[in-house]
């Protein structure tokens, strides 16, 4: 039942592409409220198994459940069926996700992007979705932006939009790409300020970064992973200060 057992539970999941295997085996809980951190080398397969979560990447075996649903699949006497696409669709809007590159509409204004899809996926009123839209950028620090183009915002402004966009349609579940990576320096320290305070707020988070000051302050649990495995995994103080695996240590000595 919802509410019983952890928002997010991999088991065994597996992923390749073509002959390439990149996930081998991830199994992960997350339980409802916690930030989850995600770290590795480039090519570990943190990004993919991010997709899968939501089913932007289909899995070859195992199974991820979201607040106790199978992902993009059906369960019938034994047999394990996929989705339609529109109901795949339906489930993939109760999961924010924020990527690398903001991905925003260029031709809509900052307030539009954000609008844009309660009014489309949930069938929101647009007066209402406005307000709402208004609030969230308001929330996240860009109250005088509405008007403003992607074109005529920084990089840290634009993936800002980005969050209060994927909040707008009230997920239960948000996930972060390396949110802050396409960033200048001084821009990450604005995206990161976002992310603690939904955080705080108790907002379910998966966060793949190589931001370990973000991993160690706000993270509850962290797994790092290499060559498509967790290699290691606890709280993010113990993992970061402490590591038990060689691969974890040469890993570490290399970005801290």
């Amino acid at each position: 039942m919802p509410g019983s057992q952890p928002l997010v539970r991999a088991e065994t999941v597996h992923k390749r592409f073509g002959l390439l295997p990149v996930l081998k085996g991830i199994t992960m809980e997350v339980e409802r409220g916690e930030v989850m951190v995600i770290i590795g080398p480039s090519g570990s397969g943190k990004s993919t198994f991010l997709r899968c979560i939501n089913h932007l990447e289909k899995i070859d075996a195992g199974r991820i459940w979201v607040d106790g649903v199978l992902v993009g699949y059906r369960e019938a006497n034994g047999r394990i069926h996929e989705l339609r696409e529109r109901e795949v669709a339906a489930r993939r809007a109760e999961i924010g996700m924020v990527f690398q590159r903001f991905n925003l509409f260029p031709h809509m204004t900052a307030l539009e992007n954000v609008t844009s899809a309660p009014v489309w996926v949930k069938g929101m009123r647009r007066d209402e979705a406005g307000a709402l839209a208004r609030e969230l950028l308001e929330t996240v620090g860009l109250g005088d932006k509405l008007r403003a183009y992607p074109s005529q915002l920084s990089g840290g402004q634009q993936q800002r939009v980005a969050i209060a966009r994927a909040l707008a349609m009230d997920p239960k579940l948000m996930l972060f790409d390396e949110p802050t990576s396409a960033l200048d320096p001084e821009l990450v320290g604005d995206v990161l300020d976002v992310m603690k305070d939904l955080a705080r707020q108790g907002m379910t988070m998966v966060v793949v970064t190589h931001e370990m000051g973000f991993a160690r302050e706000v993270g509850d649990k962290l797994a790092f992973m290499d060559g498509g495995v967790v290699v290691e995994h606890g709280p993010p103080r113990d993992v970061l200060g402490a590591p038990r695996h060689e691969r974890t240590r040469s890993f570490l000595s290399k970005v801290l």
